[in-house]
């Protein structure tokens, strides 16, 4: 009989033991027919074994019961499963609970082994500071044995600084240092381009964990980090992608290379620092890459609009100036870059959203606000024209005084700037003054 056919004839006789069933009705002599008797199962029959889960009434133990209480009855119940499924027809019914079974089993196994409770929520290794997780659905792999964690039956801990995640099981044998650390303590990028060295110099094992490897893969592949030059085997170098930085600088190439677990880390936790000082690095860039002089001229007009907000109640008010809250040394110098900053660049980003803000920066000063149009500045070569600022693309400044002329007039006219000249001759009239009082 079919096992489908079974299971419903079982649950119309079973599920309510006062319901009888149909061939069960009294005979006209007030007898009961007595049950048609099933062979027994054989003793090394799947099916058989099944079944005894299938041949209960409400007074049974709940479906799912796992009697076994030790590891040992566990495994033997799990390889017992495990033949079960085996000898069972492909994609059937039968085979689909056996699964389900072993998967309760090892879940079972897993919480004896593993008991979630037990572990303390904060560990602190090497300068890692892991911190235990809660979410049961991601699936994660661990950086630390590679393999995947299964966060429904296992416990596993993620570093709050460098984002490190491992088993529970692998903190001990965790042997790096937190790459925030060298964050904190050496923020500065390696400029040279694949500093490769050769595998002899590292007597041919692994930069990190010190296992042998080869190019031949045996014991284990040799995989080169692009940023370091140097070689990883296959549990520290998973081919994960990374712009780097010295092929950007230098070649103002952007595309991502293979990069260690360890370069990744520090990548992903340094590409928003400014550290990157272009002019001295490589100036001629600037030559090269027509972005990065659009660029700074819009930083350089947004520290001359500085000084405006820092003294307009209304700016302040406004918080105008956190509109480049994520990129802060945008409004304390005009040199220094971050990885990201490059990348936007080169994505066409950066620019349209620094247009932006220094459009609405503009707006404020020249329009909205009289008390920064107040602090405007008239030509006093020319004696014409609008209210000059210093961040208009039409302006040239005094370095000496920081006064604001019109371009043309500024560079046609040969005498020196009018500022610069009165302020000259009042210093010298109150020299002269206080050479005269000092006179007997």
């Amino acid at each position: 009989m079919a096992y489908d056919e079974r299971l419903a004839r079982f649950r119309q006789a079973h599920l309510n033991p006062f319901n009888k069933a149909p061939e069960q009705q009294e005979r006209p002599d007030g007898g009961v027919p007595a049950p048609a008797r099933q062979p027994d199962p054989s003793p090394g029959d799947p099916e058989g074994a099944l079944d005894l889960g299938l041949a209960e009434d409400h007074f049974s133990r709940p479906v799912g019961l796992i009697l076994a209480s030790d590891v040992q009855q566990l495994r033997q119940a799990i390889e017992e499963c495990k033949r079960a499924i085996l000898a069972l027809p492909e994609h059937s019914e039968r085979q689909k609970d056996a699964v389900v079974r072993l998967i309760h089993l090892r879940l079972k196994l897993q919480e004896l082994k593993d008991p979630s409770e037990d572990e303390p929520n904060i560990r602190v290794v090497l300068e890692h500071r892991f911190y235990k997780e809660k979410s049961k659905s991601v699936k994660q792999t661990c950086d630390k044995c590679s393999t995947i964690i299964w966060g429904l039956i296992q416990t596993w801990y993620t570093c709050t600084g460098c984002y490190y995640r491992c088993h529970s099981k692998c903190l001990p044998l965790v042997s790096k240092v937190c790459v925030r650390a060298k964050v904190s303590h050496q923020a500065e990028y390696q400029l040279s381009i694949c500093p490769e060295s050769g595998l002899d110099s590292q007597d041919y094992r692994c930069a990190e964990c010190r296992a042998p490897v080869s190019l031949r893969g045996v014991p284990s592949e040799a995989r080169q980090c692009d940023y370091t030059g140097l070689y990883y085997c296959s549990s520290c170098h998973w081919n994960d992608l990374a712009v780097v930085p010295a092929r950007a600088i230098h070649n103002w190439d952007f595309e991502p290379r293979k990069v260690s677990r360890c370069s990744m880390r520090y990548l992903a936790l340094m590409v928003s620092r400014p550290v990157l000082k272009l002019r001295e690095i490589n100036p001629l860039l600037f030559n090269y890459v027509e972005e990065l002089v659009e660029i700074r001229k819009l930083r350089q007009d947004i520290l001359l609009m500085k000084p405006y907000f820092i003294t307009c109640k209304e700016a302040m008010e406004a918080r105008l100036l956190l509109q480049l809250q994520d990129r802060q040394h945008f409004v304390e110098n005009d040199e220094m870059y971050s990885l990201q900053d490059l990348i936007d660049i080169e994505a066409g980003r950066l620019s349209c959203s620094l247009t932006e803000i220094h459009t609405l920066f503009a707006k404020h000063i020249k329009l909205d606000c009289e008390r920064c149009q107040a602090k405007g500045f008239v030509c006093e070569l020319c004696k014409e024209g609008d209210v000059l600022f210093p961040f208009d693309s039409h302006t040239s400044v005094c370095t000496d005084c920081s006064a604001v002329f019109h371009r043309d007039c500024y560079y046609d006219n040969s005498t020196t700037c009018p500022k610069c000249a009165r302020l000259s001759l009042r210093k010298q009239s109150l020299f002269q003054d206080s050479g005269t009082e000092a006179e007997p």
